[in-house]
């Protein structure tokens, strides 16, 4: 009774700035910035009136299209190159499987910034600067090491007797992996996929400093409302609501799968 009581209370904690948030952005900026903040103040549409570009010149949607296409698109890479590798680790076991886990492990120990200069340099190269597939590029490198990780501990609970009927079936690999291990590792699939997209919808440094204009992302553009002005928190709460919606529409939809798949792996 008390652990429950507990549980409530830090999950409670936990959602009350997101739920204050979500209340401030329906506010209008008067009643937004005062101190201390009014509950009951008279709702209003402003804040999203001046994100969807009502009262200003800019307008949200190229910098959310931008972050879907970077966030999808880095995503099914990251699946076409992790499955095969988990799968060669797992099932397929390659000589010293363990260092190569622990070299995939290893490239997510540099910090971000890091690598920041490089990558800035390297791009402006090769003149990939403010250009969103890059970002596709970059995101697909930043999440494969944990969607191997992921994928591996997923592809090994799969029976290898069942490998070994296809195999004398006369399946080939590819047709194996169709038909029969991503099928049987959906949940797994899925709990990886949704991670990435989160990993690269949420992802701010690099989008800050390799875009501009015409590949900027949501979060950068979020960024954007902070401005020499002030912070108009009725604004800035109605942006960060809209951003967050895809990723908590996209956790929702996939919850059982989530759960399945990050249990997937979990009793032996």
């Amino acid at each position: 009774m008390l652990l429950g009581l507990l549980a409530w209370i830090v999950g409670l904690l936990f959602v009350a700035p997101v739920l204050w948030m979500v209340l401030t952005s329906f506010h209008n900026e008067n009643d937004a910035a005062t101190n201390p903040p009014s509950l009951f103040a008279p709702l209003s549409l402003e804040g999203y009136a001046n994100f969807f570009g009502s009262t200003t010149g800019a307008s949200p949607w190229p910098p959310l299209l931008n972050s879907v296409t970077a966030s999808v698109l880095s995503t099914l890479l990251v699946l076409l190159l992790a499955i095969p590798a988990a799968y060669a680790l797992s099932i397929r076991p390659v000589r010293k499987w363990t260092d190569v886990l622990f070299f995939f492990l290893s490239t997510k120990m540099l910090p971000v910034v890091a690598g920041l200069l490089p990558v800035y340099l390297i791009a402006q190269g090769i003149g990939m600067l403010d250009n969103i597939w890059l970002l596709v590029v970059l995101y697909t490198s930043m999440n494969l090491p944990i969607a191997v990780w992921m994928m591996r501990s997923f592809l090994a609970e799969v029976p290898g007797e069942v490998l070994e009927a296809a195999s004398m079936d006369g399946c080939s690999l590819p047709r194996t992996l169709r038909t029969i291990v991503i099928p049987m590792v959906a949940p797994g699939i899925a709990a990886t996929s949704l991670i990435c997209f989160i990993f690269s919808w949420n992802e701010l440094l690099f989008a800050r400093v390799l875009t501009a204009t015409v590949a900027q992302t949501a979060p950068v553009f979020l960024t954007s409302f902070v401005t020499s002005q002030g912070l108009f928190l009725a604004k800035v709460c109605a942006a960060a609501v809209v951003v967050s919606l895809p990723v908590l529409i996209a956790g929702f939809a996939a919850q059982d799968k989530l759960v399945q798949g990050l249990s997937l792996g979990a009793i032996k």
